[in-house]
């Protein structure tokens, strides 16, 4: 096998799903891609003054630079979870790889970024969604979508 992709939220499921990753990356001397995938919500989204309609060119170029100040902020943060939990993973015998994508679809993300990859494998659910269904709708679409094998794990009930 030459290489597993998981993807990760730092989520409980998606832990277990980097463990089991992990092992079977072990087992069978595969590379490892640990992957983040991340919607980022743009300050614009928030960004207010009162009532008022930003209008000044003042008022532009201070949105802009809270939004490349967020958008940064963002990708630190992403890179710093993936990397801490690619560490998590060990030896597996293989090359670990930790990679944190923006992108508004974080499903079709994992899809495209498992496109040569051995293995897909997904905690059922992740940080969003309703906690009663039994599989989330990011690990639904991989499931759906993957042009390879999809692993999903559940974590501890």
């Amino acid at each position: 096998m030459g290489t597993i992709v998981v993807g990760v939220d730092g989520s409980e499921e998606s832990q277990a799903a980097l463990r089991w990753a992990a092992e079977e990356a072990r087992l069978r001397n595969a590379d490892l891609k640990v992957v983040y995938a991340y919607d980022y919500q743009p300050a614009w989204r928030q960004f207010r003054y009162g009532d008022d309609i930003m209008s000044s060119g003042t008022d532009t170029e201070r949105m802009r630079e809270r939004l490349e100040h967020d958008a940064t902020e963002a990708r630190e943060h992403a890179d710093a979870l993936v990397r801490d939990l690619a560490a998590d993973a060990g030896d597996t015998g293989g090359k670990v790889e930790a990679l944190a994508i923006e992108h508004s679809n974080p499903a079709e993300a994992l899809v495209e970024a498992s496109a040569d990859a051995d293995l897909l494998v997904v905690g059922s659910r992740g940080r969003g969604g309703f906690a009663g269904l039994v599989l989330g709708s990011v690990s639904q679409q991989c499931v759906q979508h993957a042009t390879c094998p999809v692993t999903v794990i559940r974590g501890s009930q």
